[in-house]
């Protein structure tokens, strides 16, 4: 994982072909380079996610820990710190310390759940599969409140792997047809903090008795201790004051989150699953980069922001990496005619306004990229 940017949690994220098998892909470099000149279509597109590959590995390997994992821990650990004294600022009677309170608590959590949680998801934040477990529950389960098994098949197995395919990963589970365009993008996501463990519950029927206990041990922790620290530390005075306060903080970044997970993806080509193009063409047409911001560059990471594509060619880059490897991924892309997507999010949220019954009630029309080979 270190030095092979393709490896990692799952064989699903690796680049290069529609198996996503990394290593017997560079394993094939040096012949497939020479097979290329001679071949057709199909061995010159594959080729490209090769080329891509080996530039890309080429800055992993002279990359030092501290930007292969350091930076983004430490931006982690960073939220953690906040935390004394976000519980500190909740407990003063000042309405301006207090709203800086729900500021600070409600960033640090957005941190915690939503960088933490992907980044645990995809086995980045430590070399080890033990700890890479370990962290997974303790981001996706304790802090973000949810079942680390789900969110891993859901993300890894299903998303990372099956990009825009149709009734696979083609984001579906983020469209609410019953709502209208105003409650889903400005009201529904504020009840995030309430739905996520209702549905990680409705999630332990296809559990073993071990692993749904462990699930609601974990989740239960996290709620109760935020629960706890706000009656003891911050001064509360009634449980219902408490919960108000927990909903405000874990509600704060509810708006963007749910924003960045349709604008990136819904709208763009969609893929039959039987006929399905090369990865590198897959991402390239299937994924978007939203422009650098320094509110979700913090709080959600580079990979799930102004790198989405880089972070979908190599999933189990770290942010900060994603990051570094941008130059070359979008440079390579337009080099190589392919497509690479940006676009700002007052454009997307704006199109995903006025075109709301097209893309989130009903299903986006196949694009005619099926079938390429």
């Amino acid at each position: 994982m270190e030095s092979m940017p393709g490896e990692g949690r799952g064989g699903e994220g690796k680049g290069g072909s529609d198996t996503g098998d990394t290593k017997p892909l560079l394993q094939r470099e040096g012949d497939g380079s020479r097979a290329a000149e001679g071949s057709g279509k199909e061995e010159d597109r594959e080729s490209l996610m090769m080329e891509l590959t080996r530039l890309v590995q080429k800055v992993v390997r002279r990359s030092s820990w501290w930007e292969r994992r350091g930076i983004d821990c430490a931006i982690l650990a960073s939220a953690f710190l906040s935390l004394p004294a976000a519980f500190l600022l909740l407990g003063s009677s000042c309405g301006l310390l207090f709203a800086l309170g729900v500021l600070v608590m409600g960033t640090a959590h957005a941190i915690i759940t939503f960088k933490g949680a992907h980044l645990a998801s995809h086995g980045t934040l430590s070399e080890s599969q033990a700890w890479s477990d370990f962290w997974a529950v303790f981001f996706i389960e304790v802090c973000g409140a949810f079942t680390a098994r789900a969110g891993v098949h859901a993300h890894i197995k299903m998303h990372h792997a099956h990009t825009n395919i149709l009734g696979l990963g083609d984001s579906s589970t983020w469209r609410a047809p019953f709502l209208s365009r105003s409650v889903y993008l400005f009201l529904a996501p504020l009840a995030v903090p309430i739905i996520t463990p209702l549905v990680a519950l409705g999630q332990l029927k296809d559990y073993s008795l071990e692993q749904a206990g462990r699930t609601v041990s974990m989740v239960s922790l996290g709620l109760y201790s935020q629960y706890w620290l706000l009656i003891n530390v911050s001064g509360f005075q009634s449980p219902a004051s408490a919960l108000l306060c927990m909903l405000l903080c874990r509600a704060l970044y509810s708006l963007p989150y749910i924003h960045v997970n349709i604008f990136q993806h819904i709208g763009l080509s969609m893929f039959s699953p039987t006929r399905r193009p090369k990865r590198i063409h897959q991402m390239t047409h299937g994924v978007l980069n939203l422009p650098r911001n320094p509110v979700l560059d913090w709080t959600f990471g580079h990979s799930l922001i102004n790198c989405h594509v880089e972070h979908h060619l190599f999933p189990f880059l770290s942010d900060h990496m994603c990051l570094k490897v941008k130059p070359i991924v979008s440079s390579y892309l337009k080099e190589k005619k392919l497509p690479y997507q940006e676009d700002s999010y007052l454009s997307r949220l704006q199109l995903f306004f006025h075109k709301y019954q097209e893309l989130m009630v009903f299903a986006p029309p196949i694009t005619e990229l099926v079938g390429v080979q």
